[in-house]
């Protein structure tokens, strides 16, 4: 570990929501939740006021609207979070070049190699607490300003593990520094479940063994945490357990995987409905790749079955790729193998074993597709359904006559909205036939 408090964790709070609220003035102050709307979408984000209520992230948002049914349930705006994490991390690495983003709302900062003159302070010791206080502090208000009101919870620590658990400590809008020495005491009473890598499996084999908390943690060997969970994870936790954490910030974080996933509001079993949409994933894998620059050897395909069994199915191939043709062909050869008569609820397709460059298959001949490599017996249907409706509530839209405004609901040929934005009041509600010609959705090209 390090001498000094020198390694920053920085977390917005309730992310997605935070930024809807900040959109839609209507929704302050109320329980807000992102993710799938539909009867079987997954919770992404909930606000404050809506976890009041038990609502949490990973929750079924049908169980959502049964514990807080008065709760606006909105699709996730990614171009919006997207836009406002970009804001957040030019900031940072306005600070420092040692930037480590985890996600969209939350990247590690090292303090060892910052410049404290972003956010107004003159200098920066991260051996002395009241500096650092102050640091963060000033990081905190500026990531207000440049967001429009989002706040951040920062843990400041000699370690990122130390780090990330400090932020998480006084959440909403916390602020807490872990002086060094402390770090083992803080850890002592908590639960295991705190460490990195210690999920529900992990904290059930601890469990048998009588570990609970960190404390009693500490009081296992080295040699029975080995023999209880293998070498890697034993080790590596006995060190944890201890406040013992080198990992460095690395501003580059290499991607392992590039991968989408729907789930359906309904079980489809039609097999070229199937195929075509696992077509539509592969073109967006394949653009996520190119804008990354990236291609891989390594396609998976993902299927969750009407019972909730998933399945995964994986091929290699001969050199990396990233043609969309190579990548959906390569998926549907996959799905080929599974029986999907009973329905399938989710589909995904992923590209793994990344490389930063393309090679051609020196010795495949123009035409045909490579024999690893089947095409469909007959073509894929263009008629698909859209895996989200044109106008679903909280996407972004805009009227010719009354300007920007955000959709409250939709249905019975009639779509409602609310037009407002982030520098306005609530804003007034109309409605309007769902083919109005003066009515279009910012997600898609103008009618």
């Amino acid at each position: 570990m390090r001498s000094a408090a020198s390694i920053l964790h920085i977390d917005l709070d309730a992310f997605y929501a935070a930024v809807e609220q900040r959109d839609k003035p209507s929704l302050r102050g109320k329980p807000v939740v992102v993710g799938g709307i539909g009867g079987r979408g997954v919770v992404a984000t909930a606000s404050y006021e809506a976890r009041v209520f038990g609502v949490h992230s990973a929750m079924p948002s049908h169980e959502a609207r049964r514990r807080c049914p008065y709760a606006a349930f909105l699709t996730p705006r990614f171009a919006a979070y997207q836009e406002t994490s970009a804001q957040v991390m030019g900031l940072l690495r306005s600070i420092s070049p040692l930037v480590e983003p985890l996600s969209l709302d939350e990247a590690f900062v090292d303090l060892e190699a910052a410049d404290p003159g972003p956010v107004g302070l003159a200098t920066l010791d991260p051996t002395d607490p009241d500096s650092l206080r102050a640091f963060a502090a000033a990081l905190k208000a500026a990531v207000a300003e440049v967001t429009g009101g989002l706040t951040g919870s920062v843990g400041v620590a000699s370690s990122k593990l130390l780090a990330k658990i400090a932020s998480d400590l006084d959440k909403p809008d916390g602020l807490v520094v872990v002086e060094p020495g402390s770090e083992t005491d803080l850890l002592r009473p908590m639960s295991v479940g705190v460490i990195p890598g210690v999920g529900p499996a992990t904290s059930e084999r601890l469990r048998r063994i009588g570990v609970h908390t960190v404390d009693e943690l500490l009081g296992v060997t080295e040699d029975e945490l080995v023999r209880t969970l293998g070498q890697a994870h034993g080790r590596a936790l006995h060190q944890m357990a201890r406040a013992r954490d080198d990992r460095a910030v690395e501003p580059e974080r290499e991607a392992k995987s590039v991968s989408i996933e729907d789930t359906y509001d309904v079980d489809h079993v039609d097999r070229r409905l199937l195929e075509g949409l696992i077509e539509r994933q592969a073109v967006k894998v394949t653009e996520r790749l190119r804008a990354a620059r990236l291609s891989g050897r390594t396609v998976t395909l993902k299927v969750r079955m009407h019972d909730f069994s998933t399945l995964t199915r994986s091929s290699t191939l001969r050199s990396p790729t990233d043609e969309p043709r190579v990548i959906g062909t390569t998926a549907r050869s996959l799905l080929a193998d599974l029986d999907t008569s009973g329905g399938v609820r989710l589909l995904g397709v992923g590209v793994s074993g990344l490389a930063d460059w393309v090679q051609e298959d020196l010795f495949a001949e123009e035409g045909p597709a490579p024999d690893d490599v089947a095409e469909p017996d007959s073509p894929v249907p263009t008629d698909l359904p859209e895996v989200r409706p044109p106008y679903s509530p909280g996407v972004d839209v805009e009227h010719d006559q009354h300007g920007r405004g955000w959709v409250w609901g939709s249905g019975r040929g009639v779509v409602t909205v609310r037009f407002e934005s982030a520098d306005t009041g609530p804003g007034r509600v109309m409605s309007f036939p769902l083919d109005d010609p003066e009515l279009r959705s910012l997600h898609r090209p103008r009618r």
